[in-house]
């Protein structure tokens, strides 16, 4: 209705900020994960880490623009 935090409500020099943040389309799915077995959870867990973390390190990095997505592509043996 208001669609504001309760905290701007409560507290003085709070900033506003929206109740909902954008639907990226994650929230219906985010309640699938609990469906999957534990190898499969802790195997998509890893993949959801390795994407946080080049991306955070991208950013660290000043995200160059020389930065290239296939640089981190995961070749098998042999």
């Amino acid at each position: 209705m208001l669609n504001i935090s309760v905290d701007h409500l409560v507290f003085e020099d709070i900033p506003r900020r929206p109740l909902h943040g954008p639907d990226h389309g994650l929230g219906d799915r985010l309640g699938d994960i609990g469906e999957l077995n534990a190898e499969d959870r802790a195997h998509l867990l890893s993949v959801i880490d390795a994407f946080v973390t080049k991306d955070r390190l991208h950013a660290l990095a000043g995200g160059s623009t020389n930065w290239r997505h296939d640089r981190c592509t995961m070749s098998s043996p042999g």
